[in-house]
């Protein structure tokens, strides 16, 4: 994946943002003090532009990856002044504005993985959905993956798709504005849809959800 900066949002470098005890502040204390002074907003780049970009690349490929986190934190940026400042973890923020933009591509993103099925490479330079394929010990089944993920419905497929890049059921649900109990049955769905793919084997199938906050 390639190296990501403030520069490629327009965002200017800004010192780390600390609050009253001296401690970091949580990404609700900086997005709250950018309002006031823009340049903090760095700071929200900083510690999440890589998940973001990584997350991006996975879906589109690395080509459309720049652009789309450049337009992530543009629209966070003009967004701000409205932030939830009860919800210290921006995540889920950032992760919904990504995969609404990702859902302007969703036929680049249907090509990306049914080409990655064709020729079995994946042309991105992180592997599809790290934390999925490292429990796949064939890697015949990378290409078989990347065709039951083009398969899916697009609110499957996002739902699955921010679980596995670490999100939370809440997390999710946060991130998509929909009831976590909606969460939890496109999960189930598409993980049923995906194992079948694969012939009984779902490597997108973790040992415990993942956890909140």
């Amino acid at each position: 994946m390639s190296d990501v900066s403030p520069e490629a949002v327009g965002q200017p470098i800004a010192a780390p943002v600390y609050g009253t005890g001296g401690s970091v502040g949580d990404d609700a204390e900086l997005i709250g003090r950018s309002v006031a002074a823009p340049a903090c907003f760095a700071g929200l780049f900083d510690r999440h532009a890589r998940a973001i970009h990584g997350y991006i690349t996975r879906r589109l490929g690395p080509d459309a990856a720049d652009d789309l986190l450049a337009q992530t934190f543009l629209v966070a940026f003009g967004l701000r002044g409205r932030y939830d400042t009860t919800r210290a973890d921006a995540r889920p923020w950032l992760y919904g504005i990504a995969t609404r933009l990702i859902g302007r591509h969703r036929r680049d993103e249907v090509r990306f993985y049914r080409a990655i099925a064709r020729s079995g490479v994946d042309p991105a330079a992180e592997p599809l959905a790290d934390q999925v394929l490292r429990r796949v010990a064939a890697q015949a089944l990378h290409g078989q993956l990347a065709a039951a993920l083009a398969g899916l419905s697009r609110a499957d497929r996002d739902v699955l798709l921010l679980v596995t890049d670490g999100l939370g059921y809440t997390e999710t649900a946060q991130a998509l504005g929909i009831p976590v109990g909606t969460v939890a049955s496109r999960l189930a769905r598409a993980r049923k849809k995906v194992r079948q793919a694969l012939g009984g084997t779902n490597p997108a199938e973790p040992q415990e959800e993942p956890a909140s906050g």
